[in-house]
């Protein structure tokens, strides 16, 4: 008996049981280990126009089925652009319009806007390189440029290795992990004292304030809560020059159906919320993903984004990839580096042999790079064993040099990446 692949026209076309017994079989059991592959999420995107006609983002959920029964998934989306991916391609896509090609549409394995490395091949592992082959015949069979697998597992990479000339892209975010702290004091002294006090410092800056932080989760969180912290991501996206992806009604649809999933973490002048944090709750993982603020209040993004996602739950892991990458030298203390493959798929088709090798090279680059660049070392003690053994730091150790302007020149023209 064979597996038929069937391409479904929305989330709404399959049972949310059925989609989530592939998705999060562990939340019969407590939660989903990745919030964001849930039916609820998808779904939610769909429903408030955040995904759909005219957004770029149309849903067509690929399933395999065996003998009727849904047996494995991928949330599968048709792109007209190559915005909302969290990984670049615009360079490929003007070059490949140059060369005469039209490059959209293109097929994405993707959850839209969410740069959090998770399954995409949903169910039993046996079925990825079906999947995978269901996947390059639409693209094939449509005649579309290129197929998409982004923040996939890195087991899941590996196992597509090769099928049918896929590539692999390669790339590091940052993660806050728990190593076993109790406290948030607990974390604070494993970091040098200079990072400790400034940390410290921070907060005390943020506290002066006079605002009152609240964590909201569940039935907690209000309609009045999600007024507020919609205009906290409309003015985010119009700091940055840029058009916000999600709508108005996504908001709605998390507190209608995902509300113990999200974490809100709002700062209030008075009963004012002034600032908020949103972040997603998965079962060993907290997800820092949107965040703003109507003022400007020195050191509360840190507080709400960082330092409260650490203290309030002290989560096995903080994914906060996109915010992280922009955090204080302080906080980048406390974080490491954490491989991920934020593209794998099928290459553009006719692809010029000159272009594959740049893709191969680039991904060999980045595999050496990840190899023998060693982590970050966020601890005191970790870096006293660095240093020989001694708490001090290695800029300490090193003797002054009679012109220290013109050796950080120096040395910074050397790091510069070539």
């Amino acid at each position: 008996m064979t597996d038929t692949a069937e391409l479904l026209d929305n989330m709404a076309a399959i049972p949310a049981q059925d989609w989530d017994s592939l998705a999060c079989p562990e939340a019969a059991t407590g939660r989903p280990i990745d919030p964001f592959t849930t039916h609820r999420f998808l779904a939610a995107l769909e429903t408030s126009g955040s995904t759909g006609a005219g957004t770029g983002w149309q849903a067509r959920p690929l399933v395999l089925r065996l003998a009727g029964r849904v047996v494995a998934a991928m949330p599968l989306y048709v792109k007209g652009h190559s915005q909302g991916e969290y990984t670049f391609d615009h360079s490929w896509a003007e070059a490949y319009a140059r060369a005469g090609g039209r490059y959209y549409p293109k097929l994405q394995v993707a959850v839209p806007f969410t740069p959090a490395t998770g399954r995409r091949f949903l169910g039993d592992p046996a079925h990825r390189a079906a999947l995978m082959q269901a996947a390059i015949g639409v693209t094939q069979q449509n005649g579309l440029s290129s197929l998409h697998v982004t923040f996939c597992t890195e087991d899941e990479a590996q196992s597509l290795t090769g099928v049918q000339g896929t590539l692999h892209r390669i790339t590091q975010q940052f993660h806050w992990e728990n190593h076993g702290y109790a406290s948030f004091d607990d974390f604070l002294a494993q970091l040098s004292s200079r990072k400790r006090k400034m940390i410290r410092k921070e907060r005390e800056t943020a506290r002066a304030h006079g605002l009152t932080i609240r964590a909201l989760t569940g039935d907690q969180i209000e309609p009045a809560h999600w007024d507020a912290f919609w205009l906290f991501y409309q003015d985010t996206g119009s700091r940055k020059w840029g058009t916000p992806y999600l709508t108005r009604a996504f908001f709605d649809a998390v507190q209608a159906t995902m509300r113990d999933d999200a974490l809100l973490v709002l700062a209030f002048d008075g009963n004012r919320p002034v600032a908020g944090a949103l972040n997603f709750i998965g079962r060993d993982t907290l997800y820092g993903r949107y965040w703003g603020c109507v003022a400007d209040y020195p050191c509360l993004h840190f507080e709400l984004c960082y330092y409260q996602a650490s203290t309030g739950r002290l989560p096995t892991a903080f994914r906060g990839s996109k915010q992280a990458r922009r955090a204080n030298t302080n906080w980048r203390a406390a974080i490491c580096p954490a491989r991920c493959i934020p593209c794998t798929g099928l290459p553009i088709r006719d692809l010029p042999r000159r272009w594959r090798a740049i893709w191969i090279k680039n991904a060999a680059r980045w595999a050496k790079r990840w190899k023998f660049s060693p982590p970050m070392a966020p601890s005191a003690r970790s870096r006293a064993k660095t240093n020989g053994g001694t708490d001090v730091p290695t800029d300490a150790r090193r003797k002054p040099d009679a012109n220290p302007t013109q050796t950080r020149r120096a040395n910074s023209t050397k790091e510069r990446p070539r």
